[in-house]
């Protein structure tokens, strides 16, 4: 996405400027809205740069800074305010004790920031990549509040969550993705090397051959002849999908077809649900408005389609309806949530009820990620199944045929 170069005020007057990433100037305007700065003047501008990071061996062989960096930084900082330790101070301590040096060179970015007189909030808002809208308007909460430990005690919590999230769908998705690669590497041996050799044994048979068999070295034939005209046409449709799913409308279509997709889809709109009762029960537990904690929640969910419905809800919220007629209306929750919505506003505890929807979620996505694979294996056994059969019919039906007529002989 594009960057964008801001001007703006904070609540006291002050003016604040950095660099966001963001798909246009509005969601950047959203973003500073949405973390008490009214933003003055929003340029296009280029990706800001670090010190020790233009060199271009060092942007070769400097680490990527990782979301675990992140979390162990939201932890240690909670440990350093909550016993006393001055931020300044804490924030030297971890800058030198950063075993990521490209994350240090960002906790040294945010001390020199401070030290010109910069709220904290705004120079993370500097790193963009780094820290997303959500952690930015957590920490401006804190900053509000008071609560800067507690903010980020919550944060550390938060980002295990989505980390353990993330780790669980990557294990879960491990054996089907090694099987399907298997499968593709096997298709590719066979029409590039099995076919062809027993193609030319069936062409001193001087008769015809079976139906699957011509299907098969008609396919090899193919594939050998067109080989880099059928490598180029997947490199240049993976480029194409790559750079229509970048856009705003691709990644809407893409995550909204990517939740009706068999199996994974449910575990898909589950996980992403999960995310967004925990980031407003957090929000909600913080003292964020409902307003602006769901215009926030909004770019935590990691799909464009629910970050839509739940902007929705803002809207709806921002008119004067009710939670509860807004998570009606926007379609994606299910009705044991919409229930537990509405003994929330009932009751005023909306953000312990809306943990709950988290934890439930949680389960349900668990749940379907220990079973994945029984739920893949058979799809998976069938196609090999199929495989296994087109080639055996191919291969051995002429040497069947060829044998029954030397017996009738």
């Amino acid at each position: 996405m594009p960057y964008f170069a801001y001007k703006g005020r904070n609540a006291r007057g002050e003016l604040l400027q950095g660099v966001l990433e963001s798909a246009d100037s509005g969601g950047v305007a959203d973003q500073l809205f949405s973390t008490g700065v009214t933003p003055i003047e929003i340029v296009a501008t280029s990706k800001p740069k670090m010190d020790g990071a233009d060199n271009w061996w060092t942007k070769l062989t400097e680490p990527k800074i990782r979301p675990i960096d992140v979390q162990l930084f939201s932890r240690q900082l909670h440990t350093l305010l909550k016993a006393g330790v001055p931020i300044m101070r804490g924030l030297g301590g971890l800058q030198e004790s950063a075993i990521n040096k490209s994350f240090g060179r960002v906790v040294k970015d945010l001390r020199e920031s401070l030290d010109a007189g910069r709220e904290l909030s705004a120079a993370m808002r500097r790193h963009p990549d780094v820290f997303g809208p959500f952690y930015l308007s957590m920490v401006r909460v804190g900053e509000t509040t008071g609560r800067m430990d507690e903010i980020f005690l919550r944060l550390f919590d938060q980002l295990e969550f989505e980390r353990d999230m993330r780790e669980r769908v990557k294990t879960a998705m491990r054996y089907p993705m090694f099987v399907v690669i298997a499968m593709t590497i096997a298709i590719a041996v066979i029409n590039l090397f099995v076919v062809p050799a027993f193609a030319k044994v069936y062409a001193g048979f001087n008769a015809e051959l079976p139906l699957m068999t011509r299907v098969l070295i008609a396919s090899s034939n193919f594939t050998i002849t067109y080989w880099p005209l059928m490598l180029a046409a997947i490199i240049g449709a993976a480029f194409g999908f790559r750079t229509y799913v970048a856009t705003p409308k691709g990644r809407f279509q893409w995550d909204k077809i990517k939740l009706r997709l068999p199996i994974v889809g449910k575990i898909m709109l589950k996980a992403a649900l999960s995310r967004f009762a925990r980031s407003f029960a957090l929000s909600a537990k913080s003292g964020v408005p409902i307003v602006q904690g769901l215009n926030v929640v909004a770019q935590t969910v990691d799909n464009a389609y629910i970050a839509s419905r739940v902007e929705q809800m803002r809207d709806g919220v921002e008119r004067g309806e009710s939670i509860l007629r807004t998570a009606v209306a926007s379609g994606v929750f299910t009705p044991v949530v919409l229930q537990m919505v509405a003994i929330g506003e009932e009751t005023g505890e909306i953000d312990d009820l809306m943990d709950e929807i988290g934890a439930m979620y949680e389960r349900e996505v668990d749940y379907e990620l220990k079973t994945l694979s029984s739920q893949i294996e058979p799809i998976l056994i069938v196609g090999l199944g199929i495989l296994v059969l087109i080639l055996a019919l191919g291969v051995f039906l002429p040497i069947w045929d060829l044998g029954k007529a030397a017996m009738h002989k």
